[in-house]
């Protein structure tokens, strides 16, 4: 008896390595309205920084990569639903979030600013910023940052699920600024002509316990095999230069690649 067990779990065993070996492709999530990382174009084609470097990791890795759309505060639920394999969507690896998914390695990092109408003397402090309202991008890093650092001193933070939205509310004067990556904020907006009159104030905002060490993949905690495959692709990936090659290409003069790790 004992001896049939260990065969039929032998059995089982070996028809899971066999199921990891033959993975052929993946799912990445993504939340398609912040340009220049993730975008459609008018007839439905998604682009940008980060469509780019999923084709490019997914190449490395030698799997097929296709896109599920989601709004950016469902892309945890629906990863942990299986409705995708792989959160890609410019995700801060922070210690909340891996409380509940696993990361990659840092890929990339993004600064937050504060974007408002130029002349307004707004500062990204709860001090200039009290009594004033700004949107957020809902479920973001700079949202948590907001809420931790203005909310509870007189700043009115508003969640948005689409941070285009945010932008028309500034241009119509329902908002007086908003916390965003300043790469997308540059690319989204502030080289529009909807966003003549704006610009960035002060420095970028950073906390460590917020923000983490950089934006990676997120992934299903038990999906080991995976994240081990997708790690030594985007280590290859780095020392090509692709994050460098990416940066001038999207972000003009800012390097967002980080050193590699192994």
């Amino acid at each position: 008896m004992k001896v049939t067990q260990l065969v039929i779990a032998a059995v089982a065993l070996m028809g899971s390595v066999s199921a990891l070996a033959e993975q052929t492709s993946i799912k990445f999530g993504v939340e398609p309205q912040y340009p220049p990382m993730e975008s459609k174009t008018d007839d439905g084609k998604l682009v940008g920084f980060d469509i780019d470097l999923g084709n490019a990791i997914c190449a490395q890795a030698k799997l097929k990569c296709s896109w599920v759309e989601s709004s950016f505060d469902t892309l945890i639920p629906a990863l942990k639903a299986k409705k995708f394999d792989v959160i890609n969507s410019s995700m801060d690896i922070t210690p909340q979030r891996a409380k509940v998914i696993a990361f990659t390695h840092a890929i990339y990092q993004l600064p937050s600013q504060l974007i408002v109408r130029n002349g307004s003397g707004l500062k990204p402090t709860a001090a200039s910023l009290a009594g004033k309202t700004i949107g957020v991008l809902q479920g973001s890093s700079q949202e948590s940052y907001a809420m931790k650092h203005w909310q509870n001193h007189g700043v009115n933070v508003v969640p948005y699920k689409d941070q285009t939205q945010v932008y028309f509310d500034m241009v119509s004067s329902r908002l007086d600024g908003t916390l965003v990556n300043s790469s997308s904020g540059q690319a989204g907006f502030l080289d529009k002509p909807m966003g003549k009159g704006y610009g960035f104030s002060g420095k970028p905002v950073y906390d460590k316990a917020i923000f983490g060490p950089g934006i990676g993949f997120g992934l299903r905690k038990d999906d080991k095999a995976l994240l081990s495959r997708l790690n030594k692709a985007i280590a290859q990936v780095k020392a090509q230069g692709l994050i460098h090659k990416l940066s001038k290409k999207y972000f003009k003069n800012v390097d967002v690649s980080l050193p590699q790790k192994n």
